[in-house]
């Protein structure tokens, strides 16, 4: 949990530099923020939280389907106009959904004999 709120706070913080400092499109600042906080989420998480035999391809696979996800949302933000609080705090919201769901019922399951 402690690793989610700072993956979250870390892009946050990165969108909003990106979009408010740099004048970056959300779509691009929504992405990039996405693939700084994953990769210090992937790498806290290989020290912290996986197991040995976790398969590392699931995880970076669900890394890019989620960048797909957060770049096609800021995308829907550019286009309709919507707050860049709008886009951050949807896709924040829906990325701990999907990666809750994804490491407890994917990555992280046991096998059952």
């Amino acid at each position: 949990m402690v690793i989610g709120l700072a993956d979250g706070l870390i892009h946050w913080q990165v969108f909003f530099v990106l979009c408010s400092a740099v004048g970056l499109t959300q779509a691009t600042s929504n992405f990039a923020a996405y693939c700084v906080a994953a990769l210090f989420s992937l790498y806290v998480n290989a020290l912290y939280t996986f197991e040995t035999g976790t398969c590392v391809f699931a995880y970076l696979l669900f890394m890019v389907i989620m960048g797909g996800v957060s770049f096609a949302m800021g995308s829907f933000a550019d286009a309709f106009n919507l707050p860049g609080l709008v886009t951050v705090a949807s896709f924040t919201a829906l990325n701990l959904l999907i990666g809750y769901g994804f490491f407890r019922f994917v990555l992280l399951r046991r096998h059952r004999l």
